[in-house]
């Protein structure tokens, strides 16, 4: 085990959380997400375009997809495990923080702060665990 190993599954738990979440409520509730996404009030999918739901099922499809393997490696915290996971949440998230630092302009000012801190927030996240596995080193075997 690394010595961080509880910071590596506390990173690892949030992504997976969030991931869990959107895909769940994608695929269950496909229009509610699109509509009310992150919540009542204040939708930030809606105002970007209208519902299809065969989109909104396959974003979903692919949440639960990235949260099955940051899950898997947030029991097993193999590195190589770990890093795939980060990386995979990175290859995901960097396109998408990058499509909504340029395309946002139908949020309101508060949706769009929100939701871009929020996109931030768990790319910086998911470097921090990234980072944290490849200075991970396996100990020397006598």
């Amino acid at each position: 085990m690394p010595p961080r190993s509880s910071l590596l599954r506390a990173g690892l738990a949030v992504l997976a959380i969030v991931q869990g979440t959107i895909a769940v409520w994608a695929l269950v509730a496909p229009r509610s997400f699109h509509s009310e996404f992150p919540g009542p009030g204040s939708p930030w999918v809606a105002p970007l375009g209208p519902y299809d739901e065969h989109l909104v099922r396959d974003a979903g499809a692919l949440s639960l997809a990235l949260t099955l393997v940051l899950v898997a490696a947030l029991v097993w915290l193999e590195r190589r495990l770990v890093i795939v996971a980060a990386a995979a949440y990175l290859a995901w998230e960097l396109p998408h923080l990058a499509f909504h630092l340029t395309a946002d302009d139908a949020l309101t000012t508060s949706a769009r702060v929100l939701s871009e801190a929020g996109q931030v927030l768990a790319t910086l996240v998911a470097i921090a665990v990234l980072a944290g596995a490849v200075r991970w080193r396996a100990p020397e075997r006598g």
